[in-house]
């Protein structure tokens, strides 16, 4: 090949350029477009290298309750291994909305009636349905003494009973012997509005209604439930508002938004979650398209028509059938993450750090630490309601780790508890006290964070003897009548002092070198100047 160069082109430095690359074959222009592509992909999908990734838990260490439950139940203090080629967020949350790969079975239904007019479809799936196949009734009871434990599951937004997410659940629920009931929101499961009263994130009513009527319908049975998404948010909810007052035994929530104003922040943050964004709004329109004639009479209907994120839909529509008065009102209002302390019945709460809909910035992790009834369990992975696993991706970890929970609750002697909580701020030494795990000083007087459950009763042991000290203290201080003022000033230094002590002998040796260390210095050449004058004193002598 003649690579000539005449002096026309020695001018110009891009003719040079142009004829060296033109030397460059065809087929490595397209390798390395293959993998600037590649590379964007691995950016813009999130994927990861697959690994097995342990779960992070949070809970009371105080809780005899959430020690039982860990200790019990296998997977949530295990590990979860997502499927090789599903190692991205987003891959996981798409493969779960386009093909879902749920079992196939069919619902009975029952149609309930609120007593607003509204009509709510309830989907029923037997235990005896699944392994018979042909029977409503189970083992030949009736509704009013059938024992078989019922779980109620509320789904996410703008899904149904036939969300494939939903589906694995009952199935796996109703094969391992539970009596299944799906409580479709209003408007969904094929059912017209018959009110003009619309679902919402913060509606609790329609699930107080439904709970209360199975549990009429099926008074021996043992009733639980189930929130996903939206549903979980819905289902905290309520569980904070009635407290003891709910015949539920125990609950699980799972991939919930906690604080939809952060959710909302988050979901137009990055092209990729605007992208999530835009098909949720889809699905919001479809919605209010179905029942059009109702939702254009109570809410703005053009506003509906060109909006192109939730939040612009939440303005045009939610917020007006809710009555609101603007949309962080409405977001604020039925945010789940401020009901939490009151929840007093056995609740797993199960999200995945890498959720592309509902961020870890909306989890109150401080509030699920304080509330005695309640484990949160933390992935690294799993994207939103995926949880795959197994090269076929036909299992969902989060479903197994919901019937090993209800299974292990069921038969412990908390299947019943329903207490009262109510959280007191504390404030936390260390922000490494954001996960599972507390501050812990040796005996080297090195700091480690170690597991929670680890030194709780050391802990415990250490507050005992606190307490007495400080009654001990107190005391004796109030016996002293010179002066309230030195003792309400003292008092707290000496108690800080015991504190100090008990977590470790040395601390205080520790404390006494480092103040010494820090101020010689100063007092140094003072203390020497001093040693000096004595000496020349006692040499005049």
């Amino acid at each position: 090949m003649n690579c000539t160069i005449t002096e026309e082109e020695l001018i110009s430095p891009y003719l040079i350029l142009f004829k060296s690359l033109s030397l460059i074959p065809f087929s490595h222009y397209l390798f390395f477009l293959f993998l600037a592509i590649l590379l964007f992909l691995c950016f813009f999908l999130e994927i990861h290298l697959p690994r097995a990734d342990p779960v992070s838990l949070t809970f009371n260490p105080d809780s005899d309750f959430c020690q039982f439950i860990v200790s019990k139940c296998c997977l949530i203090h295990g590990r979860y291994f997502p499927t090789i080629w599903l190692s991205s967020p987003h891959l996981q949350t798409a493969f779960l909305s386009l093909f879902g790969n749920s079992p196939t079975f069919c619902y009975k239904r029952n149609l309930f009636q609120a007593t607003d007019g509204g009509t709510i479809a309830l989907d029923w799936l037997m235990h005896s349905d699944v392994v018979e196949g042909i029977s409503q009734v189970v083992h030949g009871s009736t509704p009013g003494n059938d024992r078989t434990p019922i779980a109620i599951v509320v789904p996410g937004l703008t899904s149904d009973s036939t969300a494939a997410y939903i589906k694995h659940l009952a199935f796996r629920l109703a094969k391992e012997g539970w009596n299944v009931v799906v409580s479709n929101h209003r408007g969904l499961g094929g059912i017209s509005l018959t009110s003009d009263c619309v679902y919402n994130a913060g509606w609790t009513e329609d699930l107080r209604k439904v709970i209360d009527h199975i549990h009429s319908q099926f008074p021996e049975a043992p009733l639980f439930a189930v929130g996903t998404s939206i549903g979980a948010n819905v289902l905290v909810k309520y569980l904070g508002e009635d407290g003891t007052d709910t015949p539920l035994v125990g609950a699980t929530a799972v991939c919930s938004p906690w604080d939809l104003l952060i959710c909302d922040r988050f979901i137009n943050r990055k092209p990729v979650q605007k992208l999530y964004d835009r098909v949720l709004t889809v699905g919001l329109q479809g919605y209010a398209q179905m029942h059009q004639s109702i939702i254009s009479r109570i809410a703005d209907w053009e506003g509906i028509k060109k909006s192109r994120s939730v939040r612009e839909f939440d303005n045009y529509a939610t917020r007006l059938v809710a009555k609101f008065e603007t949309t962080d009102t409405y977001y604020r209002h039925s945010s789940s993450a401020q009901f939490v302390g009151n929840v007093a019945v056995p609740l797993l709460c199960i999200s995945a750090l890498d959720d592309p809909v509902c961020t870890r910035e909306a989890i109150p992790w401080d509030e699920c630490r304080g509330n005695k009834n309640i484990v949160l369990a933390t992935t690294t992975h799993g994207g939103h309601l995926a949880y795959y696993e197994g090269i076929t991706a036909k299992s969902m970890w989060w479903v197994r780790a919901v019937q090993e929970y209800f299974e292990v609750l069921l038969s412990s002697p908390y299947a019943d508890r329903r207490q009262k909580t109510q959280i007191i701020p504390v404030p936390f030494e260390s922000a490494i006290d954001q996960g599972p795990y507390i501050v812990d000083t040796g005996e080297d007087g090195m700091v480690a964070a170690a597991a929670a459950s680890e030194v709780e009763t050391t802990r415990a042991n250490a507050e005992e003897e606190n307490s007495a000290q400080i009654e001990k203290t107190s005391y004796h201080l109030h016996k002293d009548k010179t002066g309230q003022g030195y003792n309400s000033v003292i008092g707290p230094l000496m108690n800080r002092v015991d504190q100090l002590s008990r977590y470790s002998r040395k601390s205080v040796w520790i404390l006494a070198y480092i103040a010494i260390v820090t101020t010689w210095p100063l007092l140094g050449p003072a203390l020497l100047l001093s040693i000096k004058k004595r000496l020349r004193r006692f040499i005049k002598k």
